[in-house]
């Protein structure tokens, strides 16, 4: 039976995290469109995901309730997580459960596995790595044998790109060698050029050219080298710095605006969960990041037709190739991304260029369309994998 054919359609739980960050994206849409294919999609978290479909047929959430309990100073997530799934497996029959990150998600998925007393031999557990478990929590001492169990643990492992992938290889030695590339991917009906128009009025002047940025603040994403390259790359240029997110360096943000004296020439937009209706307005996505693992954010742009500068770190050469979608520079590079933002945003028909091409590669490469059906024949290759012994 190939992919797309099936005669009885999947009973998948996906685990993740509810908040902006892309790998909440990633999870929540590749439900909703599990779900539009046919699938029965029950969405775990502690939190409804921010781009959750509410209302779609075949799209269930299962809020992990964590109480207070004077015994605990930090509630056990994980172990109420690990009763929930238990829960939604036994109610609602699950073949697959489908964790985004390995900790803690791989792990509660395992033991609601083994509470299940034999019955869960019959869920796969499929573990989707983003970066942040690895590049981060995976290589801090106390967390790699645990990050180790949860792959070795697991059915299945996906990394969102070849880099995580052998990022993964060389600092784990979890003997995942069959660790599946799959890369994240876009809604290009949603995320497209030309929507939204009325919305640019509200965001610069009809003579200012746009530079967004749009990420959770975090130190890895160098948003203070996005206000410092903004400034010295805009100079001469009539141009607004447009940045959409929040996180623990918005104040440290507020005031480097404020000591540059660029003020009048940065909006700071907080939180927008429509961002498909914001990222066409702009002319360069700016994405500096010390690190990502793939860049989900850079790909939604793309698919705006709006060409991307960012960091040549990570997964990110594997969506932006320098000089034909964008420019990518090192991380850190201040003088370097002031350079490209000055130079695109003076040469229309370069940027433009870049923008087209940005958007045929989205539609190429990173189409929903094209790579559900990769998921699907992922699944149906674990499925008829025999239970683990």
């Amino acid at each position: 039976m190939g992919p797309g054919c099936w005669l009885v359609r999947m009973k998948i739980g996906i685990v993740c995290y509810p908040t902006h960050g892309g790998s909440g994206v990633v999870a929540t849409e590749l439900g909703s469109a599990l779900a539009e294919n046919g699938h029965s999609v029950h969405i775990i978290s502690y939190a409804i995901p921010f781009r959750f479909e509410s209302f779609r047929s075949n799209l269930k959430y299962h809020e992990v309730e964590v109480t207070a309990y004077p015994l605990f100073r930090y509630p056990p997530y994980d172990l109420a997580l690990a009763g929930t799934i238990m829960e939604v497996a036994q109610q609602y029959g699950l073949d697959i459960l489908h964790a985004h990150y390995a900790i803690p998600h791989a792990i509660s998925g395992h033991l609601a596995r083994e509470m299940l007393n034999g019955a869960g031999k019959n869920v796969k557990l499929i573990t989707t790595l983003h970066g942040t478990d690895i590049t981060i929590i995976g290589q801090q001492r106390i967390f790699q044998p645990i990050t180790r169990f949860g792959i070795r643990a697991s059915d299945g492992v996906t990394s969102v790109s070849a880099e995580l992938k052998d990022r993964v290889l060389d600092t784990i030695d979890c003997g995942a060698q069959h660790i599946e590339v799959i890369p994240n991917f876009v809604d290009t009906e949603r995320f497209k050029p030309g929507c939204c128009k009325e919305k640019r009025a509200h965001l610069a002047a009809a003579d200012e050219k746009i530079v967004m940025h749009v990420s959770n603040f975090r130190e890895v994403k160098r948003p203070r080298d996005v206000v410092q390259a903004f400034a010295r790359g805009t100079r001469d240029i009539k141009a607004r710095l447009v940045m959409v997110g929040d996180g623990p360096e918005v104040g440290a943000i507020r005031e480097l605006v404020r000591e540059l004296g660029i003020e009048g020439r940065v909006n700071m937009l907080g939180t927008y969960d429509a961002i498909w209706e914001l990222l066409p307005q702009a002319d360069l996505f700016f994405l500096p990041s010390e690190y990502e693992s793939f860049g989900l954010s850079a790909l939604e742009a793309m698919a705006c037709g709006v060409p991307v500068v960012a960091s040549n770190t990570g997964g990110l050469p594997e969506v932006v190739e320098h000089g034909v979608h964008g420019t990518l520079h090192k991380p850190g590079d201040v003088d370097a991304f002031a350079a490209s933002i000055h130079a695109l945003l003076r040469d229309d028909a370069t940027r433009t260029r870049m923008g087209q091409a940005a958007r045929e590669r989205a539609e190429t490469k990173f189409k929903r369309e094209a790579l559900l059906p990769v998921w699907e024949a992922y699944y149906e290759k674990i499925l008829a994998e025999p239970p683990r012994a």
